[in-house]
């Protein structure tokens, strides 16, 4: 469902340009779970921002479900990666003026999702804080606001959830607790997952795991 062909990608500073890919190839298949590993700076996170169109390759080309990137205006490109990408960050991300109910509503209102507000009651139940409706994001505890934002990436069934170290703000029996929500709810929903992360236990859930190194994943 997802593939990378070709990539090259390079950052300018000054005078001097870092080459993060010259010639990158990934291919994902529907519902497989993949990790990928890497050191500080290696490119991890800006292989999920390409495989979200966040930012551009200088070449190659991007798929997700045939849909190239290239082929898509920036308003299209917006609204693709809208109704079909999820996603999950280290520092959570969330509005803090918004109570959890409103914050997992939000991709909802963006996509048109049908009936968003007992959808996102549903999900917040599903991650045992259908007693938080409420609290705001300075009222939860991190793991509660990471659940936030596990049932905010899905509320709209999105195609693919990209994952940045979702456990790496959490001490470890919290980190575990909420991997086990993350991992129950997209086998349940038969979602692709791309997780980036530095735990070799996090990453042993998945069903492949690639190691990022010099600009090639192996």
């Amino acid at each position: 469902m997802l593939e990378l062909k070709s990539l090259k990608k390079a950052y300018h500073q000054g005078s001097q340009s870092i080459e993060i890919f010259e010639n990158l190839n990934f291919h994902v298949k529907r519902g497989e779970r993949v990790a990928i590993m890497g050191k500080s700076g290696s490119g991890k996170s800006t292989l999920l921002s390409l495989i979200s169109g966040i930012i551009k390759p200088d070449e190659g080309d991007i798929f997700l479900n045939a849909t190239a990137y290239k082929d898509l205006k920036e308003s299209a490109l917006n609204d693709f990666r809208a109704t079909n990408i999820g996603f999950i960050f280290q520092n959570f991300h969330l509005v803090s003026y918004l109570n959890a109910l409103e914050n997992v509503m939000l991709p909802a209102k963006v996509c048109k999702v049908s009936n968003p507000k007992e959808k996102a009651i549903e999900l917040l139940k599903s991650v045992g804080l259908g007693h938080r409706l409420d609290h705001l994001p300075s009222e939860l505890s991190g793991g509660e606001k990471q659940r936030v934002a596990i049932a905010r990436a899905l509320i709209h069934n999105p195609k693919i959830i990209l994952a940045d170290e979702p456990s790496g703000n959490l001490d470890e029996e919290t980190g575990n607790a909420v991997m086990d929500i993350l991992f129950e709810l997209i086998k349940k929903n038969n979602t692709t997952l791309i997780l980036v992360t530095h735990s070799q236990e996090v990453a042993n859930r998945c069903e492949k795991t690639y190691e990022l190194v010099s600009g090639s994943l192996t």
